[in-house]
């Protein structure tokens, strides 16, 4: 576009110095020439656009926006057109309190009102991408600092009017994902209107307040001390019953002693025993006493 209008211009000039009556008048012709050729070539040159890949260019003609979309590769355009180019790429917009990370150099992260009263600082990412058949309409509606003008208020918006819904700790905890998937549809519905695909929402930190946080951990504490006591109440109980069975075989074998065995049946086992003892190849002295089913072993190899 820059060498057209200078092309132009040499040609007005030439179409100048032509009219005069000095000198300069000769050369009037080879400097219309001279902006003719200029000409040409801004024309050549920019009737070629290379639109990089992950990009796609909206032509602008004196500031109409035309409804084709040049994609990705060399494009033959209007010479005097304008190009505006979109990245259709995912994009990661991150809201953070951190200030190395995110849209904003400065703390960035959410803070929001639970459903108790309580300030929650969330930090989130959305992952989005703009769609390439609506890159005209958002030139024309929006411009190219979507930016700050649609994903940023609308992903805090969101995030606001869905927090008040659940306390702080159905946040940090049990509905964190409910939380997530209310949000993403929200999002991804005012974005559709607007040219914009969502493709995810991701909640990547609550932090409650100090004295909540303080809370829940008394609370996790004691729990685990609860079921530390219950095991230990669990291991006794069973260590007493261990006991009382024991004992009561003790007692049911000493019965059995006491009550189930007669004369003759222990005359029988000492005359067994004694067999045994005869009959082992070691040498031995069997001295048999007179009180029933007593004697005495002597010496052995």
């Amino acid at each position: 576009m820059f060498l057209i209008v200078l092309g132009i211009f040499i040609v007005i000039v030439g179409f100048f110095m032509s009219a005069q009556d000095t000198q300069a008048s000769r050369f009037g012709n080879v400097v219309r020439i001279a902006g003719v050729v200029v000409i040409v070539i801004g024309a050549l040159t920019s009737m070629f656009k290379v639109i990089e890949a992950g990009q796609v260019g909206v032509k602008t003609v004196f500031g109409k926006v035309d409804q084709d979309v040049l994609y990705s590769g060399l494009n033959v355009i209007n010479p005097i057109a304008e190009i505006t180019s979109f990245d259709v790429k995912t994009q990661n917009y991150t809201m953070s309190g951190g200030t190395d990370e995110g849209g904003k150099s400065a703390d960035d992260a959410m803070r929001v009102l639970s459903a108790d009263g309580l300030e929650v600082i969330i930090d989130l990412s959305v992952l989005f991408r703009v769609t390439a058949s609506s890159a005209p309409n958002i030139l024309k509606e929006i411009g190219t600092d979507y930016l700050d003008k649609i994903v940023r208020p609308i992903a805090r918006t969101a995030i606001r009017d869905n927090a008040v819904a659940y306390d702080a700790v159905s946040l940090y905890s049990s509905k964190r994902a409910e939380f997530q998937a209310k949000i993403y549809q929200n999002i991804g519905k005012s974005f559709a209107k607007r040219g914009l695909e969502l493709e995810s929402i991701l909640v990547r930190n609550i932090t409650l307040p100090a004295s909540v946080k303080t809370t829940i951990e008394s609370k996790i504490n004691a729990e685990q001390d609860a079921q530390k006591m219950t095991f230990v109440l669990q291991k006794e109980r069973q260590e007493a019953e261990r006991k009382r069975v024991e004992a009561q075989g003790i007692a049911d074998y000493q019965k059995i002693l006491s009550t189930g065995l007669s004369d003759k049946q222990l005359q029988y086992e000492s005359i067994k025993a004694q067999k045994e003892i005869a009959l082992s190849p070691n040498s031995k002295v069997i001295i048999m006493g007179n009180s029933k089913g007593s004697s005495i072993i002597l010496g052995g190899n």
